[in-house]
């Protein structure tokens, strides 16, 4: 029986911590950067985390 391939676009962007969690990068923080605050800018520096509903999804996707 054949295997599923990871989504290896998925994979490039998305992590599973030790706990289980899917960890991700925050989006707009490449261009246009002199119209955003610091404080936003701040806080898209930092990693987040998928919502427990898209978790599972995304899981399957990466799947390792």
């Amino acid at each position: 029986m054949g295997k599923i391939k990871t989504h290896r676009a998925s994979a490039k962007r998305f992590s599973v911590t030790a706990n289980g969690k899917v960890k991700m990068n925050h989006c707009h923080h490449r261009h246009k950067l002199g119209l955003k605050t610091a404080k936003r800018k701040r806080h898209l520096r930092t990693a987040g985390y998928v919502s427990e509903a898209m978790a599972a999804n995304i899981k399957s996707l990466i799947q390792k």
